[in-house]
């Protein structure tokens, strides 16, 4: 693929833009941004934090732990450390520099600090407003549709800063996702100039790598890492475990970064680990390694991208296929192959559902992967799903596209019944 084409610039785009550093689940660690960006509008401690969130907030921020908050969960955590120990710069590793006398602040603020936390009516998945204040001054700060996308910022009853919500950058700085397909991405993987990706590539690497050690090493959650290796050390269980135990970290708490894909660590470490350990176990040198790493992580960016950042349907789901496409290339698999592996793992597990982010997210991750690869496996084996199986048509980017509606659309319903079961109790 010619070096200076749109396909090959709009991927590397979205690597860049996509695999960035994450500290804690992506939804409270939002949160916490938004309410560090009010805090710095207003220019002082507030004394009153007011958060407006859509549903799918709601439902990813409601078990998962906030890290550096002592292990604690929900909005009114998340918010009130990003507002006392917050870099309002630092994007999803707004609170990866909380320090110690900040952490023992935390308890005594939210004792005093009337936080007020209601459902947000919004079209929008991702919806969140943060209002702080102290005596008669405010400051109001909306995010909306992707983890750091400010759309407001107001001061008292001014408006300093707005955009429509659907605005996308101008002079082509937002890549054009639909140039995203099986084709497409395969071409690029196997002619990329390792140079134009590695930087990205190594970051996940060295972060994912290590959050899942930290994981397998001590008590995390589940431990659903640990439960895999209990079983077997097959190459295809250590995959499934070392995403798992990345998973386990950081729904508990862990304080380590990740590198995350579509929105979600979770779908980063899904996307990127069980190619790593298979690499290390086919002994594929380095450049391999790159070129499957770029097909898992832009299949799960082009299978995620018909859905959204958040829905009912598990994120791993698209992970999971990523994974195994990226496995299936690194044991040889052409365009051909990846494309049933893909169609093959969509059609197992796409009726996992997203019950918010917490412990069990490690467990649908290993099931994602699993499905990932028997989709290879099937495949090797001269089986397959065909058109006219439940949700699979014709063609890879047909059913890719059939699954994006079931996440999309058909599972609207869904979400709105999980999330009031979730807000029950």
């Amino acid at each position: 693929m010619d070096r200076n084409s749109l396909i090959y610039q709009t991927c590397v785009k979205i690597l860049e833009k996509e695999l960035v550093c994450a500290m804690g689940c992506t939804e409270p660690v939002a949160l916490a941004y938004c309410a560090a960006k009010a805090r710095s509008v207003l220019g002082e401690i507030p004394d009153k934090i007011e958060i407006d969130v859509s549903g799918n907030i709601i439902k990813n921020v409601k078990s998962v732990i906030v890290p550096n908050t002592g292990g604690r969960k929900g909005l009114a955590a998340a918010a009130a450390i990003g507002v006392l120990g917050g870099d309002e710069n630092a994007g999803l590793e707004v609170i990866s520099k909380v320090t110690d006398e900040i952490r023992e602040k935390l308890s005594p603020y939210m004792e005093k600090t009337g936080i007020l936390i209601r459902p947000l009516e919004s079209e929008c998945i991702l919806d969140m407003i943060v209002t702080v204040s102290r005596g008669e001054n405010s400051a109001k700060v909306r995010i909306a549709n992707e983890h750091t996308n400010i759309v407001m910022i107001g001061k008292n009853d001014e408006v300093l800063f707005e955009k429509d919500i659907e605005e996308k950058p101008q002079d082509g700085e937002e890549p054009d996702y639909d140039l995203l397909t099986v084709k497409n991405i395969y071409d690029f993987a196997c002619t990329c100039e390792i140079g134009d990706v590695s930087g990205v590539l190594d970051r996940q690497i060295e972060m994912n790598t290590a959050i899942s050690e930290e994981g397998l090493k001590h008590d995390y959650g589940a431990n659903i890492g640990k439960v895999l290796l209990s079983v077997d050390d097959s190459v295809r269980t250590r995959a499934k475990a070392r995403a798992a135990a990345g998973s386990d970290a950081r729904m508990n708490g862990c304080e380590m970064p990740v590198v995350i894909c579509s929105g979600s660590g979770n779908q980063g470490m899904t996307a990127s680990l069980p190619v790593i350990e298979y690499a290390k176990e086919l002994k594929a040198d380095r450049t391999r390694l790159y070129r499957a790493l770029l097909i898992s992580n832009l299949i799960t960016l082009h299978a995620k991208n018909g859905i959204g950042r958040l829905s009912a349907y598990c994120g791993a789901v698209s992970a999971g296929a990523g994974a195994g496409s990226g496995i299936a290339f690194l044991r040889g698999g052409d365009e051909n192959v990846i494309a049933h592996t893909i169609v093959n793992a969509l059609a197992i597990s796409s009726g996992i559902v997203c019950d918010g982010a917490k412990s069990s997210c490690a467990a649908k991750i290993a099931m994602a992967v699993e499905a990932g690869i028997f989709g290879y496996e099937m495949y090797m084996n001269g089986q397959q799903f065909y058109d006219g199986d439940g949700l699979v048509v014709k063609g890879v980017e047909n059913s890719i596209a059939n699954f994006s509606r079931l996440g999309r659309v058909g599972m609207k319903g869904t979400d709105k019944e999980i999330i009031l079961m979730m807000s029950e109790h």
